[in-house]
């Protein structure tokens, strides 16, 4: 069941997931999640990606905290001789509620495919794990104008696939222009690619107005509230700010 959260259609609850992506030690770890776990973030859902050598302390030093862990990806394949690759059983194993698939930067430096982000999805769902489905355009593809064509049909790859499953999983809509870069789409612009997709989601599927849909680019305590308070934007999918505790604690009290 979707929990209701005020002002959001469909009963959508905020979310916010901070994506660590290749960063961490047990020391900065430690710090980061007892400064986490000291805080009041019961107003939205919150989870924390750290990379998987970290995924078993961070569930034990989360244990009994409202605050969630997951993954930065997962393997399509079931387990077997698959050298170097994460299965999405031994992610749920591990205590896992969400796993990230088809960041930008696994579609541009290891040419994953929308397909390929597709069955990574199916697979989560398929061992309970809630598929972070990552889309967004690249700068060129923006000046040409083709953000909607580029979005829609990443996330048209997905719903080929799963249908009505999507209910089960978040979308992310992350420009990948504005990733890391301190550029962020203004809420204007980042609402209107929300719209685009919820109403994608709308015609494709009967609970498309539940589906939460993060934005991802920049996103800061200063720039947080508005761009949550947009109203197909349901939280944010964090990189570098989530890495410290008090920005990241900004970001979720703004989503609340």
């Amino acid at each position: 069941m979707v929990a209701t959260h005020a002002g959001k259609p469909g009963g959508r609850r905020r979310l916010v997931v901070g994506n660590w992506k290749m960063n961490g030690t047990h020391e900065a770890n430690n710090a980061l999640l007892s400064a986490l776990k000291g805080a009041d973030l019961s107003a939205s859902d919150v989870v924390v990606c750290p990379p998987t050598p970290y995924l078993c302390a961070v569930a034990d030093l989360l244990a009994g905290s409202p605050v969630r862990w997951g993954a930065q990806d997962c393997s399509h394949h079931a387990p077997g001789a698959y050298t170097g690759e994460v299965a999405a059983a031994m992610l749920a194993e591990l205590g896992c509620t969400f796993v990230i698939v088809g960041h930008s930067e696994r579609r541009a430096m290891h040419a994953e495919s929308d397909a390929l982000v597709a069955e990574k999805a199916e697979k989560a769902l398929d061992h309970g794990l809630v598929p972070i489905v990552c889309v967004g355009e690249t700068l060129a593809e923006r000046e040409a104008g083709a953000t909607g064509s580029v979005v829609e049909r990443q996330l048209a790859a997905v719903l080929d696939r799963l249908g009505d499953r999507i209910s089960g999983c978040v979308v992310a809509y992350e420009p990948v222009w504005a990733i890391g870069t301190g550029k962020t789409a203004s809420p204007d612009e980042a609402q209107a690619v929300h719209a685009l997709l919820r109403s994608t989601l709308r015609d494709r599927s009967s609970s498309g107005e539940a589906v939460r849909i993060l934005y991802g680019g920049s996103v800061k305590p200063e720039n947080a509230a508005e761009l949550f308070a947009q109203p197909d934007i349901d939280g944010g999918l964090i990189g570098g700010a989530s890495l410290k505790a008090s920005d990241f604690i900004a970001i979720c009290r703004a989503a609340a």
